[in-house]
């Protein structure tokens, strides 16, 4: 069964992808942007554009051509935002486990191994060493964050102690499939306005679309996914958020220090599990520092951003 989606969906890709790869042939590859003193030419965005519609299996359209340029842009912007500033503080450092984890992962969403996705990629005249490098850049960000940010990382363990006396009661354990949207703080008379406009995009555009194109968190090139979340691992301020929302629905605003946050749930199960309080505690105490160092993620980006200069050019 897995071969046989393998084979559909390299057939799909290679179809779908037609159209795109004739503009492709077409373009001069001519200078798009600078980011800093970065330069981006036209290629780059078809590139960004293709990687788009593989990771996430979707189809190229004429309708859909403003849309993906505009997420390509985006991406490409923010990418490019973080090499200069891993190159500014010369930080190169990442685990080749972790670069192998996160490929495995892009490819375990399509249902696909490692090698089947290089094998989409070449169909389609992208080189795969692209996607790895955007790997390797973000490994290469969060690890400068962590260097940057570290002594920050201060954890209430009473606060975990407690927690874990009422989770070592439990027979069972609630899991969800849940996304997240992370948008721009607004004013308060401005935010009522503001959440039913983004929720108003959802329901048009679709929640994966509207994450690309508007979240401020880490997982913006994701779509906002998540994955599969243990309850043990969130916390109490997102628990009672995301248990009270129905499945396929929105949560109820959050208000953050660096932005508004919007769960979707996809997706609940219940599963019987034997709980091991040291290993339990660990994740924890693991979850919080990356809530953390997200949020200074977040803030640090901002700050970068405001200092470099970005000029499009003309075709």
């Amino acid at each position: 069964m897995i071969r046989i989606k393998k084979i559909f969906f390299l057939v799909f890709i290679l179809f779908i992808c037609i159209d795109i790869n004739k503009v492709d042939a077409e373009i001069n590859d001519s200078l798009f942007m600078t980011v800093g003193n970065k330069p981006i030419t036209q290629s780059d965005i078809v590139n960004e554009i293709k990687i788009i519609l593989i990771l996430n299996n979707e189809s190229y359209s004429n309708e859909k051509r403003d849309k993906l340029h505009e997420l390509a842009v985006k991406s490409t912007v923010k990418r490019t935002i973080k090499e200069i500033e891993i190159e500014r503080n010369n930080f190169y450092r990442f685990s080749e486990e972790e670069l192998e984890k996160e490929l495995a992962r892009l490819a375990g969403n399509l249902f696909l191994d490692v090698e089947t996705l290089k094998n989409i990629c070449a169909s389609n005249e992208l080189d795969f060493s692209i996607i790895e490098k955007q790997i390797k850049t973000e490994l290469y960000w969060n690890s400068l964050i962590f260097e940057l940010y570290k002594n920050t990382l201060l954890i209430d363990a009473s606060q975990i102690e407690e927690r874990l006396k009422i989770l070592q009661k439990r027979k069972k354990i609630e899991e969800y499939l849940i996304s997240e949207i992370v948008f721009k703080n607004v004013q308060k008379d401005k935010l009522e306005n503001e959440v039913k406009e983004i929720k108003n995009k959802i329901k048009i555009e679709g929640f994966e679309s509207v994450a690309m194109n508007l979240s401020i968190s880490q997982t913006a090139s994701k779509g906002g996914d998540l994955g599969w979340v243990n309850e043990n691992v969130i916390s109490e301020k997102y628990k009672s958020k995301i248990s009270k929302t129905t499945v396929g629905s929105l949560s109820e605003p959050i208000l953050l220090n660096e932005g508004i946050l919007i769960f979707k749930v996809r997706d609940k199960r219940k599963i019987e599990k034997k709980i091991d309080l040291e290993e339990l505690k660990n994740q924890m105490v693991s979850s919080e520092k990356t809530k953390i160092l997200n949020m200074n993620s977040m803030t640090h980006y901002d700050n970068v951003r405001r200092t470099i200069s970005i000029n499009f050019f003309d075709d």
